[in-house]
């Protein structure tokens, strides 16, 4: 409910920048070169120094911008199409990694994809939760790994909690896993 209000009363920008420093900062000061992931709102999407905020954000903490991942829900970069395809372009173009959060539970066209520069796709947790037993849902998964792929994109799946869903996964070419199995989200100190 936090981030619709923000939303809402107009602090979202603020805040996402504030998100998008502590995160970059954090991540600089890391021994080990590992990747941030920071997500964004669609208002944030729509705000036209979106892109000069990012880069002087990258500077001011020296974060290589290789090591940014930003994730957007899919049903937020459709829904303005032009604009957003125009941002996160420049984005990408300066090394910045664009996953599609959530994915399968948007309202996208699936014509629509290639026309995004996305890097990766994030299989929702509601397809992952009754995998292997629920067939549907297995097969829902195989069809966006599959074409996730021939778009030669990195797959990853949400919420994966056992080892049999872990299994599956991997035997249907998934790159990546998140998820309790895997390990709970706790503190960098």
């Amino acid at each position: 409910m936090f981030i619709p209000v923000a939303e809402k009363i107009g602090l979202i920008n603020a805040l996402g920048e504030w998100v998008l420093k502590t995160a970059c900062a954090e991540a600089a000061s890391w021994a080990t070169p590992l990747k941030v992931s920071v997500n964004v709102s669609p208002i944030q999407l729509m705000n036209t120094s979106l892109t000069d905020t990012i880069i002087e954000v990258l500077h001011q903490t020296g974060l290589d911008p290789r090591r940014l991942d930003l994730e957007i829900t899919e049903s937020d970069v459709f829904n303005e199409n032009t604009r957003s395809l125009e941002i996160l372009s420049q984005l990408r173009e300066q090394g910045i990694q664009i996953s599609i959060d959530d994915f399968g539970t948007g309202y996208s066209s699936l014509s629509r994809l290639s026309y995004f520069p996305f890097d990766k796709i994030k299989i929702d947790r509601s397809f992952v939760i009754n995998i292997p037993e629920q067939k549907d849902d297995l097969d829902i998964v195989r069809l966006i790994i599959s074409m996730g792929k021939s778009l030669h994109m990195r797959i990853v799946a949400e919420g994966v909690e056992t080892e049999e869903q872990l299994a599956s996964l991997q035997a249907l070419g998934c790159d990546l896993v998140q998820g309790y199995l895997i390990g709970k989200p706790s503190p960098l100190r």
